[in-house]
């Protein structure tokens, strides 16, 4: 961020990277919701080119809206149930702060600037857009404070509005103070919602392969209104040189469990992996009083932790879960038919840049062949992996 963030900004920032207006009013058309075009412009704010998107309202979209309209639209809309999901959630992270904000319960506020179908529009076309670019996880710098005042309907405050704050404190995002700042409001609470909810705040190495700039509204003197989108792969120390080395950022769910029979405990196990958790196990250990019990833990991608977490509430009798951002090393995987004596024969490699640097075979496979054959299931294994190996390069797909 250079200037700030607002849901135009935003969306004038993926399209300067590359994001086709056409396709995404093809998703957008999904929703019951009419009544606007997207213009876009190329624009200078200070020294830099920008996008200008502006979201331009006819009278029916300009109508005023509330929470429930908005929700209402998301769930008959025909986009994919996990777009629905992140808009859904970036709408719940806005109406907190908005009950934070002007008191009442979440939801039950009057929507004011918020109330019109540019509010869905620019939170939707955020959300649509990142997976049209193809961007699997996004990283932000911190939020600018911004200096001086800013005007709402709700008469003169500070440059960070009341609703853009509660974001702040709810979502723990860092704010950037002092030094120099963008006058005005610099960001609106629904750029803070987006960004907040989407990113994770802090340090990445990447190789940037397209830059672009979304333009606000204002052109102030001094300061670039713009917000800045950089897209790339993801590097680090340790995978410098070696792009077949990848680095995931998951989340591990831990929780103690002392008084599940092992019976739930399994169909617990089975229901997070048909969910797609990455990994699920169990760990013995000793509660207060010596009571042995178990600790469930799981390795989960980011947009599955919520489901996975309800999931274990739901089914065992634990009363919390706690969650740890992780790292991992990531080594290539592929699978491959080898041609063996005992048959053709499914094989994981493991590569690390061009090399291979281990072979195993599928489990299933090779008990087929031992239960066909009545060889022993580990000399199976080692038929298999010993013939692959001296044939040199006998791996087709």
């Amino acid at each position: 961020m250079i200037g700030g963030a607002s849901g135009d900004m935003l969306l004038g920032a993926m399209v300067a990277v590359g994001l086709d207006l056409d396709e995404l009013q093809v998703e957008l058309d999904k929703f019951p919701d009419r009544g606007y075009r997207l213009e876009k412009t190329l624009v200078k704010r200070g020294g830099l080119q920008a996008i200008l998107v502006d979201v331009v309202l006819d009278d029916d979209g300009a109508r005023k809206r509330t929470w429930n309209d908005f929700y209402s639209s998301i769930a008959n809309s025909t986009l994919e149930d996990s777009n629905k999901r992140s808009i859904k959630r970036i709408f719940d992270v806005l109406a907190v702060a908005e009950a934070a904000a002007h008191g009442g319960k979440s939801g039950s506020t009057h929507l004011h600037e918020l109330g019109t179908v540019d509010t869905l529009v620019d939170i939707s076309s955020a959300v649509i857009g990142m997976q049209l670019l193809g961007v699997t996880k996004i990283h932000a710098s911190a939020f600018p404070s911004g200096t001086g005042s800013s005007g709402s309907s709700h008469g003169v405050m500070g440059a960070t509005s009341i609703a853009t704050a509660a974001i702040y404190k709810t979502s723990a995002a860092p704010v950037r103070a002092g030094g120099r700042q963008p006058v005005g409001e610099a960001v609106t609470p629904t750029g803070a919602a987006i960004v907040s909810t989407l990113a994770e705040f802090m340090p990445v190495e990447f190789s940037a392969d397209r830059i672009g700039y979304g333009a606000g509204q204002r052109d102030p003197d001094g300061f670039s209104n713009v917000v800045g989108l950089w897209i790339g792969e993801s590097r680090s120390r340790w995978d410098r040189g070696q792009p077949s080395r990848r680095r995931s950022e998951i989340v591990e769910l831990e929780t103690n469990i002392d008084d599940s029979p092992g019976e739930v405990l399994g169909y617990v196990h089975e229901q997070l992996m048909e969910m797609g958790c990455l990994d699920v196990w169990f760990t013995p250990i000793q509660m207060k009083k010596n009571r042995p019990a178990t600790m469930l833990s799981v390795l989960v991608d980011g947009d599955l932790v919520d489901a996975a977490a309800e999931l274990i509430l739901k089914e065992t009798s634990t009363l919390g879960v706690r969650r740890t951002p992780v790292r991992r090393y990531e080594a290539e995987r592929q699978i491959v038919n080898v041609d063996t004596s005992l048959g053709k024969v499914p094989v994981k490699l493991k590569r690390i840049g061009d090399t291979i640097a281990q072979a195993a075979p599928e489990y299933e496979a090779c008990r087929e062949i031992a239960r066909g054959t009545g060889l022993p299931l580990a000399e199976v294994m080692r038929i298999v992996v010993n013939e692959a190996t001296m044939r040199g390069s006998p791996w087709s797909e």
